[in-house]
C-alpha cells in the first residue's frame, strides 16, 4: 500500500545484522509463515554489539527497522534506537511486542499470550487425569514464567481443575502451618486428588542451596533458574514418604517448550496482524522509538523508555489473584507465616524501648498510628 518493494529478514536475531546473512520477505514467502510455530528468521539470545548493528543499517541503506520479541528484546530496540538517534540516521525504529511470559508493561498482553494459555490446558488437563485416577494422585505441571506468573495465573483460572498455583509474585512455604504440605494433606484427604500448577521463576530461593548457583547467568544476563518442577516433586514424594501416613501417587508434567512451539491460535494471529499494521502506519507517519500495542483495548506507540523501565508483573493485591486464590481455595501462604513475623518484630521493638515508653499500646492495628503519633507515658 506505501509502495515498499524491498522488504528484508534478519537471520538468527540481533546478532544476525552483522554475523548472518539476510533473507529476502516477500508475500509469497510469508504467506503461510502464521501456520507455523516458532520462527522463520531464526533467533539468538544476547552477546550483541549495538554500535556493529547500526553500523549494518546504515550501510545497508535500511531506512525502517521492525524489531519482534519480548521485554529483552525491546530494551535492545530501545538501545538501538538511542544509537540510530545519536549520529543523525534516518531511520524508524520500531517494537512489536512478542513473548507469551506476558511482562511487558503498559500493554494490554503481549501477542503469544492467549495461546501459551490455551495450550497449557492441556497439561493441566493431562495432570488432572492422571492425579484423578488413582488414590491419593498429586499432579505437578511447570509452566514458564521466569519473574511473571501469568501464564500460570490465567491457565489456572481458565482450567477450573487446579488446586494450587504458585507464582514467583507470590512467596510459599512448604512447612509448618498454613504450609504447602498442610494443605496438600487437607485436599487429598477431602477430594483424593490434586493438582499443582507452578511458574518455572516460583519458590527459587527455596530450591537453591547454595549462592554460587544462584549466580550463574545465561547470555542475555538473566539468572539461569533450577527447575523448580523435578525439585518440589522431589520434596513432596520425600515429606510424605518420611510421614508414612498418606501413600501418595505424583506425576510431574513439564510442557514448557511444548506451549512455546505451537502455531498461534485465532485470537493471537488477528491481534498479530493488528500490532503489525499498526506498527507500520506508525513507521510511515513518522514516528520513531515506539512499541505498538494495545492499551484499554485501544491501538497506541508507546514511547521505548515506558516499555524498557520495569517489567509487568501479578499484583497479587488485585482482584485478578483473588479471584484465583477463591478458585483454587488455596492459602495466600501469607497469612500464618506473616502474623508471627509481625509478632516477632513486635516482641523486638518493646525488648529496644527506653525506660519511660509506653508500651501498651503496640497492636497490628495501632502500629500505623504509633509510627507517626509515638506515645509516651
Amino acid at each position: 500500500m506505501y509502495g515498499v518493494k524491498r522488504v528484508l529478514g534478519i537471520n538468527g536475531g540481533y546478532r544476525g545484522f552483522y554475523a548472518r546473512n539476510t533473507i529476502t520477505l516477500t508475500p509469497k514467502s510469508v504467506n503461510d509463515i502464521h501456520k507455523r510455530g516458532g520462527t522463520v528468521l531464526g533467533t539468538s539470545r544476547g552477546g550483541h554489539d549495538t554500535k556493529k548493528i547500526v553500523d549494518s543499517i546504515q550501510d545497508r541503506g535500511i531506512n525502517q527497522v521492525y524489531i519482534i520479541g519480548g521485554d529483552g528484546t525491546q530494551k535492545g530496540a530501545s538501545a538501538i534506537f538511542e544509537e540510530v538517534r545519536r549520529r543523525g540516521l534516518k531511520v524508524s525504529v520500531v517494537g512489536i511486542p512478542k513473548t507469551i511470559d506476558n511482562d511487558i508493561p503498559v500493554i494490554d498482553k503481549s501477542f503469544g499470550f492467549d495461546t501459551a494459555v490455551e495450550e497449557a490446558q492441556r497439561a493441566i488437563n493431562a495432570a488432572h487425569v492422571e492425579a484423578e485416577s488413582v488414590e491419593n494422585g498429586i499432579g505437578v505441571v511447570k509452566l514458564m514464567g521466569r519473574n511473571s506468573g501469568f501464564i500460570a495465573m490465567y491457565a489456572t483460572l481458565a482450567s477450573r481443575d487446579v488446586d494450587c498455583c504458585l507464582i514467583p509474585e507470590s512467596p510459599f512455604y512448604l512447612e509448618g502451618t498454613g504450609g504447602l504440605y498442610e494443605y496438600i494433606e487437607k485436599r487429598l484427604k477431602e477430594n483424593g486428588h490434586m493438582v499443582i500448577v507452578i511458574a518455572e521463576g516460583a519458590g527459587q530461593e527455596l530450591v537453591s542451596e547454595s549462592v554460587q548457583s544462584m549466580s550463574k547467568q545465561d547470555a542475555s544476563g538473566n539468572k539461569l533458574f533450577q527447575d523448580v518442577g523435578l525439585w518440589i516433586s522431589q520434596k513432596i514424594r520425600d515429606h510424605f514418604a518420611a510421614q508414612k501416613t498418606l501413600p501418595i501417587t505424583l506425576k510431574y508434567i513439564d510442557p514448557t517448550y511444548m506451549i512455546r512451539a505451537i502455531p498461534s491460535n485465532a485470537s493471537d494471529n488477528v491481534y498479530c496482524t493488528l500490532l503489525a499494521q499498526s506498527a507500520v502506519h506508525g513507521a510511515m507517519a513518522g514516528y520513531t522509538g515506539y512499541t505498538s500495542g494495545l492499551v484499554n483495548g485501544r491501538q497506541t506507540y508507546i514511547p521505548f523508555y515506558r516499555i524498557t523501565e520495569r517489567q509487568n508483573h501479578v499484583v497479587i493485591t488485585d482482584r485478578m489473584w483473588a479471584r484465583l486464590l477463591s478458585s483454587t481455595n488455596q492459602p495466600s501462604f501469607l497469612d500464618s507465616k506473616g502474623d508471627n513475623e509481625e509478632k516477632k518484630e513486635e516482641e523486638a521493638a518493646l525488648n529496644q524501648l527506653p525506660d519511660g515508653h509506653c508500651s501498651k499500646d503496640t497492636s497490628l492495628a495501632n502500629k500505623e498510628i504509633n509510627s507517626i503519633y509515638p506515645t509516651t507515658c
